[in-house]
């Protein structure tokens, strides 16, 4: 069972403090999952943020009735994102430059963010549209999947050209705590969390978040990724290394206690998705664009249907890695799991 000492968040405007010298605020996003939480860590020499919100008008304007309002006169001495997802870097460069402070990631966020800033038209390459049709996506739908959908990777503003790399058993000192820096791949590579075992917390980003599961995919631009695989040794990792009892401050939804069950529940959720597959292709083979309706029955924007169609090639990739499923070519261009 997990435990929630907040029974509501803060509205966007509004600073709620979890401890001494940390504080949590939340920003509105345009999508299903509406909001991403930032926090604040007090620094020697300021307060350094903890992720940004995606860069449009309505995240700018929440930014700057916070620095107008309950963080009026403070002042900041870095930007940490802990990856490169644009709700979580998107305003990484407006806010670099606006508050003249150092940005702090990972190497893989860092330079993520540079690639999708530089190449808007990455996702929507041709080559990327003939992966997604090979796994039964109409040319149609493929292609509106490529562009429309993948219009999230593309809200961020520019990225600062340089950066404080942190990495993997860093040990991170801001003011007087003393962060161990922890990386989680699945959701995102080399997603950053802070652990401070002696306060008993952990900043943990998008890899562990009560009641949701963070999206898992399989990228365009690494069509045998198995990031499912790594989503469960990342959880099976943080149940081996961090304490149950800490309090986990997560980038979306509410904080909670009861860590190990959450990374539990997770790693079930997952196996259950693997489930409906495994009953799904018993009979005959199925592509990923077969499966999508059957593991997420509704109606989705393309936005949505990216997500989920890789997602499905998540579960897929997984179950075949480990053995007993394989890939079959249908002989029309497109391919289906099949049980060997």
């Amino acid at each position: 069972m997990l435990d929630f000492p907040y029974d509501t968040a803060p509205a966007p405007g509004e600073v709620v403090t979890v401890r001494p010298g940390l504080l949590w605020a939340r920003l509105s996003l345009p999508f299903r999952l509406d909001h991403v939480n930032v926090y604040f860590i007090e620094d020697d020499t300021g307060w350094v943020i903890v992720d940004t919100g995606i860069d449009n008008k309505v995240g700018r304007a929440q930014w700057r009735a916070l620095f107008d309002g309950p963080l009026k006169d403070f002042r900041f001495s870095g930007l940490l994102v802990t990856h490169h997802h644009p709700d979580h870097i998107g305003l990484a460069g407006w806010l670099c430059s606006t508050l003249e402070i150092p940005l702090i990631a990972s190497r893989t966020a860092f330079l993520s963010a540079m690639n999708f800033y530089n190449s808007p038209e990455l996702l929507a390459a041709t080559a990327y549209s003939r992966f997604y049709a090979s796994h039964g996506m109409t040319p149609e739908v493929a292609a509106l999947v490529s562009t429309q959908g993948q219009e999230y990777m593309r809200m961020l503003s520019k990225p600062p050209f340089t950066y404080r790399r942190i990495q993997d058993g860093d040990v991170l000192e801001l003011g007087t705590r003393r962060f161990k820096v922890l990386t989680g791949d699945g959701h995102c590579p080399e997603q950053v969390m802070l652990y401070l075992p002696e306060d008993g917390l952990l900043l943990a980003a998008d890899q562990v978040i009560e009641k949701i599961s963070p999206n898992v995919s399989v990228m365009a631009f690494e069509p045998a990724g198995d990031p499912l695989g790594s989503f469960i040794e990342s959880l099976a990792r943080i149940q081996r290394d961090v304490r149950d009892d800490v309090l986990v401050l997560s980038g979306h939804r509410l904080p909670f206690y009861g860590l190990h069950h959450r990374c539990a529940d997770l790693i079930a959720h997952h196996e259950e998705r693997c489930e409906i597959i495994r009953d799904a292709v018993l009979n005959e083979p199925k592509s990923a664009a077969d499966l999508v309706p059957i593991m997420f029955p509704r109606e989705l924007s393309p936005h949505e249907m990216s997500f989920a169609f890789t997602e499905v090639l998540a579960h897929t990739n997984y179950l075949v890695a480990r053995g007993g499923y394989t890939w079959v070519d249908r002989g029309n261009g497109t391919q289906a799991i099949a049980v060997t």
